[in-house]
């Protein structure tokens, strides 16, 4: 890794075309125009941990560790926050360098966590930015990203309106259950692929991707059924949240059957409201699908009106043929249990 001097505000040394390329600046600098944090998180990475996957395997997958808590958990542990906070997240690198990404957050760029316009974490740092945006959004290692998002190293990030929990954008929608999918496909040969495989142009396959496991929230789909970190449970006139990322490399075709889907939030951009006039949530019918590729997010609202257990369908399907993968097993399923 290319050596380099850090100052208060900037990065200095030679550049050249490997600066940004193979040899990716690494350090420990001072945050710029530091300010006192109304939020702060504590992440060390990468942190591995084992799932227990079905059928007597194993595998191994890179995470954060939250440092506060001591909590390792796939996918990482949860980070949220109210709009309009500095908000700060502390991270200790671990075996090697990290950068941690806010995904869809727009910070300056030496907090932007993305190391090939940046710096890659060689020892600690303290990334700030202010949440001005409700939203679902996760954040994620960007370092040698192909390889560092399958292995795991990702986590869900909420940035709350003012008023806190219990609404999804500033003027809408109220929701009384909230809940979490985050559909993810495992391919179990990147876990024997080198940390800084491909960053200096030789050819490490990370262009093929062939998945075995299928995976909702951190459970693989044998159990997502009935697990609770999948399942949903309400009662009837209750409104239901459901936050959706596709941290997957497949095209995910979601179906809900006997409820209506209303998708009121695209990439934490709302759909209508007072000052959206030029769109508004779509309604999908039951049974109807939507589709997914990588990184996107949608959040889905659900108002029972009767009991029941709906059932819902994700098919991990491959980018180009269409088809679903690992030869049709690309499936998973949960229900929204509905109680009186």
């Amino acid at each position: 890794m290319a050596k380099v001097d850090f100052t208060e505000t900037s990065v200095s040394g030679d550049l050249n075309f490997d600066t940004f390329g193979c040899n990716v600046y690494d350090g420990s600098p001072s945050t710029p125009d530091r300010r006192r944090p109304d939020r702060r998180f504590e992440r060390q990475g990468a942190k591995g941990i084992k799932v227990n996957m079905g059928r007597g395997e194993e595998l191994e997958f890179w995470t954060f560790k939250d440092r506060k808590s001591g909590r390792t958990t796939f996918p990482a542990p949860m980070m949220r926050a109210t709009a309009g906070e500095i908000i700060h997240i502390n991270l200790k690198a671990n075996k090697n360098t990290h950068t941690i990404h806010m995904h869809g957050i727009e910070p300056t760029p030496f907090n932007d966590g993305v190391g090939h316009t940046s710096f890659e974490v060689g020892g600690e740092y303290t990334y700030q930015f202010q949440a001005n945006r409700p939203g679902t959004y996760f954040y994620h290692c960007h370092k040698n990203t192909v390889l560092h998002f399958e292995m795991g190293m990702y986590g869900l990030l909420i940035i709350d309106p003012s008023g806190g929990p219990g609404r999804l954008f500033e003027e809408g929608p109220a929701y009384d259950v909230e809940a979490f999918w985050v559909v993810d496909d495992v391919d179990p040969r990147y876990r024997g692929i080198n940390h800084s495989a491909g960053l200096c142009g030789e050819d490490a396959q990370l262009n093929i991707f062939k998945p075995k496991h299928f995976m909702v929230t951190g459970i693989p789909s044998r159990r997502t059924k009935r697990n609770r970190k999948v399942k949903i449970s309400a009662r009837v006139g209750q409104t239901i949240l459901s936050r959706f990322v596709n941290a997957s490399y497949s095209r995910v075709r979601t179906t809900v059957y006997g409820l209506t889907t209303e998708i009121v939030g695209i990439d934490s951009r709302e759909l209508g409201g007072r000052h959206r006039p030029w769109c508004s949530p779509m309604l999908l019918e039951p049974g109807e699908s939507f589709d997914t590729v990588t990184a996107q997010r949608r959040d889905l609202i659900f108002r029972p009106t009767e009991p029941g257990r709906y059932k819902v369908v994700f098919e991990f399907r491959d980018w180009i043929t269409g088809e679903i993968q690992d030869g049709g097993r690309g499936i998973a399923e949960t229900v929204i249990e509905v109680t009186p």
